[in-house]
């Protein structure tokens, strides 16, 4: 098709443009330099290091309008005077260029423990004890042996006994997905679970208690020596807690067979070690989340119950984290 006139030149003409081969030119617009100097985004983020209230202010942390305005209070003082007229969002932008998050807290754990290592390597080498014998166990094709138990074990404490002022409402197809719960309740006290995995069958051993001092500790050992044979070295994994160690504790300990009892603690700060702690998460999430009760009793009868449960279908845990570093 040939195009004539008008529309032809047009053509043509961006035919030809299409073909040209502009220069390599980079264009340079006018502007002037960024107003606050890379000294004064040094100083505004040393001072997003400190907390607020090391500078005379009740504020423990800094929120950016703070700091904005203590930049531009102190600032030009400091030798600084683009920081004169600093504004919120420009103080953002260069915390959001260096990372800096002043108003936040993450928190971590200080390891107090000085012995903390050898404590870990103590419970990892239980564990890789526990991973040989289901091996064994595994090639013999036969159940593990009953010479040794070892019990992964912990309190939970402070399990409130809450119970609801009005009926639940259920859910309602396509009007009211959920249940509906009012936002009033009344409180019955709270319960400490004590119990214990043993990780070579899954079975959960567990008592619920008002408390959990020395004597419900005892408590809970004699449940563990009536559960296995005489014969059976029961090891504990556990932490140090008062009524682990106390002297009612290690009289009755001393009134017990040679052998039968063994504790292997873990660190300071170092439950995440412990096993049954998963377990503990595990329960939370599924029996104790917005549970509701009439009473305590009916409480503790409802987390009896579910152990029972546990146990009908057990699970066994195992650990694997650092396992192959255990000495």
């Amino acid at each position: 098709m040939r195009w004539g006139g008008r529309w032809g030149c047009i053509i043509r003409l961006f035919s030809a443009a299409s073909s040209w081969r502009w220069p390599a030119v980079r264009w340079r617009w006018p502007g002037r330099e960024p107003r606050i100097t890379a000294e004064a985004r040094a100083w505004v983020a040393d001072l997003a290091c400190r907390k607020a209230k090391e500078l005379g202010y009740p504020h423990e942390l800094w929120t950016t309008r703070l700091l904005a305005r203590h930049a531009r209070e102190h600032g030009p003082a400091d030798g600084h005077p683009c920081l004169a007229k600093l504004a919120q969002g420009t103080l953002c932008n260069i915390l959001n260029e260096r990372e800096i998050k002043p108003h936040k807290v993450r928190y971590h754990l200080e390891r107090r423990d000085p012995e903390f290592k050898e404590k870990m390597a103590d419970v990892l080498c239980v564990y890789r004890e526990v991973k040989l014998i289901k091996e064994t166990a595994a090639a013999a094709k036969e159940e593990p042996s009953d010479a040794v138990a070892i019990v992964s074990y912990d309190e939970k404490p402070g399990i409130q006994a809450i119970a609801t002022t009005a009926p639940d409402l259920p859910p309602e197809p396509g009007e009211h997905p959920t249940f509906a719960r009012d936002h009033e309740y009344k409180r019955h006290g709270t319960v400490s679970l004590l119990a214990g995995i043993d990780l070579l069958t899954g079975r959960v051993h567990a008592l619920v208690k008002d408390r959990h001092r020395s004597r419900e500790f005892i408590e809970f050992l004699q449940l563990l020596d009536a559960a296995y044979p005489a014969h059976t070295a029961i090891k504990l994994i556990l932490d140090n807690h008062s009524a682990h160690i106390s002297q009612e504790t290690r009289a009755w300990l001393a009134s017990q067979p040679a052998g039968r009892f063994e504790f292997i603690f873990t660190p300071k700060h170092g439950s995440w070690l412990n096993l049954v702690e998963g377990f503990f998460s595990k329960l939370a999430r599924s029996v104790l989340r917005h549970i509701r009760v009439a009473s305590k009793q009916e409480l503790k009868d409802r987390i009896m119950a579910a152990m029972d449960e546990f146990n009908r279908d057990p699970v066994v845990h195992t650990w694997s984290y650092k396992l192959d570093q255990a000495a």
